[in-house]
């Protein structure tokens, strides 16, 4: 019965496709829908870090476990569970907390700290993910040009293939809007069910020159499930990139988070973090 559904939706989404001005107005009004509700809820996020050598061998790896509960404007996470540990002259010796420098200079402690704040702790963002990343809000949307390119079953639904990139003159002028990538929307409910990332800029010839810094194959992906009617959350978020600086550093930095144990707040911790927020 359920394949005979998708077929039937798929069949919809074929014969009379909307055009993509009216695909991508539905996603960003749905995407406001979603932040509301979830306010509603509490969950659990599971984050996995690590920072390998060029010759393949683990630097720095951090393993933590947050308690969520979104506010008003943004996410409230309290830290539940914490382990690290680094390489020291071939071992790898274990630490207990967050921004933890095992030597003066630790460029792997504060990289890995900030990958942690700035791409799963976006104060801006209701999920705590990055929302520059992903431009489905209105807001978001107005950067960037978006093409339908096809209609397509994922996880046995009907889902539009749409693929986004900055508009060109705002590459200066808004250099967070860098990216570059393929969204799957639902066909019947028009929500995100999977969204991919890479770099739309190269890093500048002179930026490498002077500063020895070079990024590839920097791009990230998260998939969204439906809970409940208009409650879908991002449940998986993550990405692998190659970092080259001065120094002869390099690194391959993976950032993988999971989110589950999703139940609703009860009402007097909901109204406490409203209150926190104002």
């Amino acid at each position: 019965m359920i394949a005979i559904l998708a077929l039937a939706a798929l069949g919809c989404a074929l014969a009379q496709p909307p055009d993509i001005g009216r695909i991508m107005y539905r996603v960003a009004a749905n995407q406001a829908a979603s932040q509301e509700t979830r306010l509603l809820y509490v969950y659990n996020q599971k984050q996995l870090l690590r920072m390998i050598r060029s010759n393949g061998k683990l630097a720095r790896e951090e393993r933590r476990e947050y308690v969520v509960a979104p506010g008003v404007h943004h996410v409230k996470k309290e830290l539940a569970t914490f382990t690290g540990k680094y390489e020291f002259k071939g071992a790898l010796v274990p630490y207990d907390r967050p921004g933890y420098h095992y030597k003066g200079l630790d460029i792997d402690g504060d990289l890995i700290d900030d990958m942690s704040k700035d791409m799963t702790d976006d104060g801006n963002s209701r999920d705590g993910i990055a929302r520059d990343m992903f431009p489905l809000t209105y807001h978001q949307q107005l950067r960037y040009y978006f093409r339908l390119v096809g209609v397509e079953t994922y996880r046995g639904r009907a889902v539009y293939r749409v693929r986004f990139q900055p508009k060109p003159h705002l590459h200066c002028e808004d250099c967070d809007t860098i990216w570059k990538g393929d969204a799957l929307i639902d066909a019947a409910e028009y929500q995100p069910v999977l969204v991919t990332t890479s770099m739309a800029l190269k890093i500048p010839l002179v930026v490498k020159t002077m500063l020895g810094t070079d990024i590839k194959g920097l791009g990230f992906s998260v998939s969204y499930q439906k809970f409940e009617d208009g409650v879908w959350f991002p449940v998986s978020y993550g990405g692998e990139f190659a970092v080259k600086g001065l120094f002869f550093y390099k690194r391959t930095i993976s950032v993988s988070l999971v989110n589950g144990d999703f139940h609703r707040a009860d009402v007097q911790s909901n109204v406490a973090y409203k209150m926190e927020d104002r």
